[in-house]
């Protein structure tokens, strides 16, 4: 197996951001032992959104590059690349759905559309946006119309938190980095936006 893709393996991850961040954000995800698995740190006050997914915090070992196509994010699209520059897909915000419900639409490596991640119920979702998200939030990825994983946030009003689950998707439907991707941009994103 290509050692690239061991930190991509689980089926379970968690992921977590600090709510009160001075200069940038901070993204942990960690694997079901506990252990590190990814780390990004995004700085403040970019335009054009670049970010760098590592496997550790010391930012040596580089995994997955996640770049905006344009300077706004409203409906923005990211590519995602592997560190060789190899596209692994794209994945772009439904910013008129997402005012109402978030949305996501998943591209593959060519292109072409396969999957949504959506917010988990319209109801829910409007209750969020005036509620100031004190109900939890829950993703549906669907790649093909199929449930492939599930994002789940715990309710903590300093640090964001998502059960990451990709054990729905026993036939390898959506590529694992994708989905790590995916929940980068939702920690780096969505909490922007409301």
């Amino acid at each position: 197996m290509d050692q690239a893709l061991i930190p991509f393996q689980s089926d379970h991850y968690l992921a977590r951001k600090k709510i009160f961040a001075m200069l940038g954000q901070q993204f942990h995800i960690y694997g079901p032992d506990g252990s590190l698995k990814f780390y990004v740190k995004q700085k403040a006050f970019k335009l054009k959104e670049a970010i760098t997914v590592f496997e550790d915090e010391g930012q040596t070992k580089p995994v997955l590059k996640i770049q905006a196509r344009s300077i706004m994010d409203f409906s923005g699209t990211y590519d995602v690349t592997d560190m060789a520059g190899n596209t692994l897909g794209a994945l772009k915000r439904e910013g008129l759905k997402s005012m109402l419900r978030d949305e996501w639409t998943i591209f593959d490596a060519a292109g072409s559309e396969i999957g949504k991640i959506q917010e988990d119920s319209q109801l829910f979702a409007l209750l969020r946006r005036f509620l100031a998200n004190l109900i939890p939030q829950r993703f549906d990825v669907t790649i093909n119309g199929q449930l492939v994983a599930e994002f789940n946030q715990h309710f903590n009003p300093f640090v964001a938190k998502f059960d990451i689950d990709f054990s729905k998707d026993p036939q390898g439907l959506l590529d694992r980095r994708l989905g790590i991707a995916a929940v980068v941009l939702l920690l780096a994103i969505e909490g922007r936006q409301k």
